[in-house]
């Protein structure tokens, strides 16, 4: 295993003493909240009424929605828990898979992101609400809002506060109420203005901090390429590069067929979170235009993607210094305090601080609004400084639970995630291109959905039972969701409200229908065809090609082996973005270049 990370470590560890260290962590990450707070609460100046509050003013331009799309789905889970899981072994996996999830911001806008800003609600919840003429969707829709994302706040709300914890002389308690501050005071203030405002500069933040973080610790093991031939020879944990990871009597994966399935499962589960999830989809509520969600929703693809590559690689990638960290969740960490000059590391931590605090800002947004305006009654009937009354009782309350509940525990994140792809999923797509959904059928779905997901992972947890691959929680609950869906929507009759109301979404607004915004929003169809046809290039060349080296699987002639695992995936992203960025470029087309077709073309049966 090549050495020259730790000489690196040692050489800049000498420059400036332990206490001086601790003030560069503690300064950096500190004057970084600061700045997100006053910005936020600065941003807050401009709210004048619910609108404003709610959603931005429906004002917010592209950056600004890219900036919270990536903010709000990335936290400390990514850069702690998600890099510890390469660490452990499932690092080539991890640089292959990513690709499948995030597919689902694109026909997320295209199917369902478009049409829920056209409907102007305040809240998705209120959509549904409104979409079914029935204040029941509205509400089950809010219930598992505060449910799953009050849940996630916790997590990410507990999490923050172990880092700072780690960095400042603070007890778990001292530090779990300065990360509440750090986000509450401006969400409370500004609402979703301020959320989208300091999500974009913490984007930018975490982003810049972990390129020019993996850059350096990449080039201190000798550039991509030589870094991947030592880790495909880790004796400490052979296949950890390999298309499959590492699999085995000892792992949940007794095969690589079995950790194929696994992953495809929860990819396509996680891409119906990023295409309809209340944290996801509700920034497209925030769009200036049905344009700017669209070349939004591509771009954030992109960014995710990216960031995904860069911080899985790197997880796996620190066994080279270090293979036996413990706990794994601590690679990054451990990383930026070891691999990399002192400010540089300062810098990373700091853009950890900020993806929690993103997405902490982000989920008590949603929890408090659907609070205010799901629960409780429509925001019209609201005053804005009831609103923010009922966000601050809101706030205390998850610090409340954030004392009560002992961090990371298990329950707390079956609320989250794929919850909302069994529970919204179904409902969200139908509520556009179903003419026979019924309400009772979406509040039933909804509920089933949720519960669904929710009681079979409780039960593999308890140790009770456990579910087939093909049969996660996840698919239990999206497949009851369905059933009861067809089975109540066969028995009931839609009204002629919710018939209307469907027709009246699928009417494209005439500011869009503009030649010039439609020739900007092109542009990134064409950049997913390109990247289709670039990627498959770059992970041939700088993953396979020196993995395969490695480990002797080249043909005698010294060519790829083109019959491999790791070549086999790498060549399905054309396949999957060169298809997805040509449907996108005809549907872009087709939708706001020709004329408006009859409504009855539009209309699809279930």
């Amino acid at each position: 295993m090549p050495g020259s990370a730790l000489p690196r470590q040692r050489r800049y560890s000498r420059l400036l003493p332990l206490s001086l260290l601790m003030d560069i962590y503690t300064w950096t990450v500190a004057l970084s909240v600061l700045l997100f707070v006053a910005v936020g609460t600065w941003s807050g100046c401009g709210i004048r009424n619910l609108d404003d509050y709610y959603v931005a003013g429906r004002q917010a331009p592209t950056l600004l929605i890219v900036g919270s799309l990536v903010a709000s789905v990335f936290s400390t889970s990514i850069f702690l828990g998600e890099a510890g899981f390469t660490y452990d072994g499932q690092m080539g996996p991890y640089l292959l898979f990513p690709g499948i999830a995030v597919i689902g911001y694109i026909y997320g806008a295209l199917l369902f992101g478009t049409f829920l800003r056209r409907s102007r609600a305040p809240t998705v919840a209120d959509y549904f609400g409104q979409r079914f003429d029935d204040p029941r969707v509205q509400k089950v829709a809010g219930v598992t809002i505060i449910l799953g994302l009050g849940g996630y706040l916790l997590v990410v709300t507990q999490g923050a506060a172990i880092l700072l914890s780690e960095l400042m002389p603070l007890t778990y308690g001292q530090s779990l109420v300065l990360t509440w501050l750090g986000y509450t005071l401006f969400t409370l203030y500004a609402g979703s203005r301020g959320v989208i405002l300091t999500d974009t500069l913490m984007f930018l933040l975490f982003t810049f901090a972990t390129v020019l973080f993996v850059g350096y610790v990449v080039d201190g093991f000798g550039g991509v390429s030589a870094a991947i031939g030592d880790m495909a020879r880790l004796e400490s944990k052979p296949d950890i590069a390999s298309w499959h990871g590492t699999v085995g009597p000892d792992t949940y994966w007794p095969t690589p067929l079995d950790y194929l399935v696994w992953a495809v499962v929860i990819d396509m589960a996680w891409g119906i979170v990023y295409a309809v999830s209340p944290w996801q989809a509700s920034r497209h509520l925030m769009a200036r235009d049905e344009h700017v969600v669209l070349r939004a929703a591509i771009y954030a693809c992109f960014a995710v993607i990216i960031m995904q590559i860069l911080i899985y690689g790197v997880g796996g990638l620190i066994n080279l210094a270090n293979s036996e960290i413990s706990p794994s969740e601590t690679v990054i960490l451990w990383a930026a305090r070891h691999l990399v000059p002192e400010f540089l590391g300062a810098l990373l931590i700091a853009g950890i601080m900020a993806a929690a605090l993103s997405s902490a800002s982000t989920f008590l947004s949603l929890v408090g609004f659907s609070v205010s305006n799901d629960i409780m009654g429509h925001g019209d009937e609201r005053s804005l400084s009831f609103t923010r009354w009922v966000m601050g009782a809101t706030g205390l309350s998850a610090l409340a639970l954030s004392f009560v509940f002992p961090p990371n525990v298990f329950w707390l994140m079956l609320f989250i995630g794929t919850v909302f792809a069994s529970s919204w999923g179904p409902v969200a797509l139908m509520s556009v291109w179903s003419d026979r959904i019924t309400g009772q059928a979406a509040f039933w779905g909804m509920t089933v959905g949720f519960l669904g997901n929710v009681i079979p992972a409780a039960l593999e947890y308890a140790g009770l039972i456990t579910w087939p691959y093909l049969l996660q929680p996840v698919v239990i609950g999206a497949g009851l969701a369905i059933a009861v869906i067809l089975w109540l929507s066969a028995r009931g009759e839609v009204s002629g409200a919710e018939r209307e109301y469907r027709r009246r979404l699928h009417q494209v607004p005439k500011e869009d229908r503009d030649a010039a915004k439609t020739r900007l929003t092109l542009f990134a169809p064409w950049c997913l065809i390109a990247y289709g046809c670039l990627i498959p290039v770059l992970m041939l060349n700088f993953y396979v090609l020196p993995y395969q080296r490695a480990t002797g699987q080249l043909l005698a002639d010294g060519s790829l082996n083109w019959a491999t695992g790791e070549v086999i995936i790498s060549l399905t992203t054309p396949i999957i973005y060169i298809t997805l960025g040509l449907i996108a470029a005809r549907v872009i087309r087709h939708r706001y270049g020709a004329p408006p077709a009859p409504v009855a073309q539009a209309e699809t049966a279930l």
